[in-house]
């Protein structure tokens, strides 16, 4: 099963999104689904995105999954080759952790964000983005 996830705040903290896209072996989408998820970094709603994207793959009960994300960071903290020494970081790292043990075999692989599938993610990120920040933004100016 392949899973293709992204997250992205406005601002750095800031608003933010997280999509993501379950695949399987022959390309067809098994899921999709973007969420607003509040106030973070970038990078908490990367983790946060593929923790979400864990857990609906595991509701599809696969044996393996590959994940594709465009972030070096987490790619490389989830494979060892960086420590994870931000505190909020951590927490979601861990509970990445746990999640990948519902599969037998768990790989993560970092693509460049012009990845036909991670640009998809970042649509429906940015979108959702859109929807929840936009009207409100609007309302504001009207008055």
């Amino acid at each position: 099963m392949l899973i293709y996830s992204d997250g992205g705040a406005r601002g750095n903290p800031g608003p933010a999104a997280i999509a993501f896209i379950i695949q399987s072996e022959t390309g067809a989408t098994l899921r999709k689904d973007a969420s607003y998820i509040g106030f973070c970094t970038n990078n908490q709603a990367e983790y946060k995105a593929l923790f979400a994207a864990l857990e609906s793959a595991a509701e599809l009960k696969p044996d393996s999954i590959t994940c594709y994300s465009d972030s070096e960071l987490i790619v490389k903290q989830l494979n060892g080759k960086y420590s994870v020494k931000n505190k909020e970081l951590k927490e979601l790292w861990l509970r990445v952790q746990e999640a990948r043990k519902q599969f037998h075999e768990a790989k993560f692989v970092n693509v460049a964000r012009s990845h036909p599938m991670i640009s998809e993610a970042d649509k429906l990120v940015n979108l959702t983005l859109d929807e929840r920040i936009e009207p409100r933004q609007s309302r504001l100016n009207k008055h």
